[in-house]
C-alpha cells in the first residue's frame, strides 16, 4: 500500500529549513557584520578614552551561534503554533454553521439519521475531516445503530475527549522546542565561563578584555534564551486555551443542537 507522508510533518520540515536559511542569511548579512563593527569601534574608544564605557549593542548581544539558535528554534515554533492556530480557526469557523438543519421542537427518529448523515457526508473533503462533523456523524451513525440518546450522547463525550487528548499530545513538539531554547543558553552559558577561565592567567596580568568578552557571551546568550523562551511559553498557553475552548464548544453544539432533538420511539 502507497504511504501518504502527513502534510503536518512536512510542513513542519520545511519551516524548519526555511528557518534555518533565513536566520543565517540574516547573522551573516546583517548582525555579525554590524556586531564585529560595534565591537571594533568600542575598542578603539576604550584605547583612546581609559573612562570609556561601552554601550550594550543589540547586534552584540545576539551575535553568538547560541542565539542564532534560539532564533532558528523560535521562527521554527512560531510557524507550528500558526498552523496549529489556522486548523484551530477552521474548525471554530464550523461552529457558526448549522450543519444539521433541525427545527426547534422537531424530533429525530432512528429511522431519520441516515437523511442527516447524508448531509454532514456531502460536505467538502476538508471540511468533513474536521472535529464536529466527525462528531455529528459519530452521534448520528451511532443512534441509529443503537436507537439509545445515552449511549450517544456517552460516545460523543468520548470521541471529543480523544480529540482533546490528541490535541494536547501534538503540543509535545512545541513544549520540546520551549525547553531546549534555555537549554542552549546554559550552553552558551557554559562555553562562556569556559572560555572566560582559559582567559584567567591574561586578566592577571592585568588585561581583563578577553574574560570580560567571553563572560559577555556567557550571560547575553542565557538573556536572549530566557526571553524567547517566556514569549514562546505565552503563545503556547494561549494556543492551548484556543484548543480546550474548541473542544467545549464542540461538544455543547453537539448536545444543543442533536442530542437533545434525538428521541428513541
Amino acid at each position: 500500500m502507497k504511504k501518504h507522508i502527513p502534510t503536518e510533518f512536512v510542513f513542519q520540515m520545511a519551516s524548519l529549513l526555511i528557518a534555518v536559511i533565513f536566520v543565517h542569511a540574516f547573522y551573516v548579512a546583517v548582525v555579525r557584520p554590524n556586531a564585529a563593527a560595534i565591537i571594533e569601534e568600542q575598542q578603539i574608544q576604550i584605547e583612546e578614552n581609559p573612562d570609556y564605557v561601552p554601550e550594550r549593542s543589540f547586534f552584540v548581544i545576539i551575535r553568538d551561534f547560541e542565539q542564532e539558535s534560539c532564533f532558528v528554534l523560535m521562527l521554527w515554533a512560531l510557524s507550528i503554533l500558526g498552523y496549529k492556530a489556522y486548523a484551530a480557526s477552521l474548525e471554530r469557523a464550523l461552529l457558526q454553521q448549522d450543519l444539521v438543519p433541525i427545527a426547534e421542537g422537531m424530533r429525530i427518529l432512528p429511522e431519520d439519521t441516515r437523511e442527516y448523515a447524508r448531509q454532514i457526508q456531502a460536505l467538502p473533503e476538508d471540511e468533513k475531516g474536521l472535529l464536529l462533523p466527525r462528531v455529528l456523524l459519530s452521534a448520528l451513525q451511532r443512534f441509529g445503530a443503537t436507537r439509545n440518546v445515552q449511549d450517544v450522547s456517552s460516545s460523543a463525550h468520548t470521541l471529543v475527549e480523544s480529540e482533546a487528548e490528541r490535541l494536547e499530545s501534538e503540543l509535545s513538539m512545541i513544549r520540546y522546542i520551549a525547553w531546549a531554547i534555555p537549554s542552549i543558553g546554559f550552553i552558551g552559558t557554559v562555553r562562556g565561563i569556559g572560555a572566560a577561565l582559559g582567559q584567567a592567567h591574561r586578566a592577571v596580568e592585568g588585561d581583563i578584555s578577553g574574560v570580560t568578552q567571553n563572560l559577555g557571551v556567557a550571560f547575553n546568550s542565557t538573556f536572549i534564551a530566557l526571553l524567547l523562551s517566556i514569549v514562546l511559553m505565552f503563545l503556547v498557553h494561549q494556543l492551548q486555551l484556543m484548543q480546550e475552548r474548541l473542544v467545549f464548544e464542540t461538544e455543547t453544539y453537539t448536545d444543543d443542537h442533536l442530542i437533545r432533538h434525538l428521541q428513541s420511539g
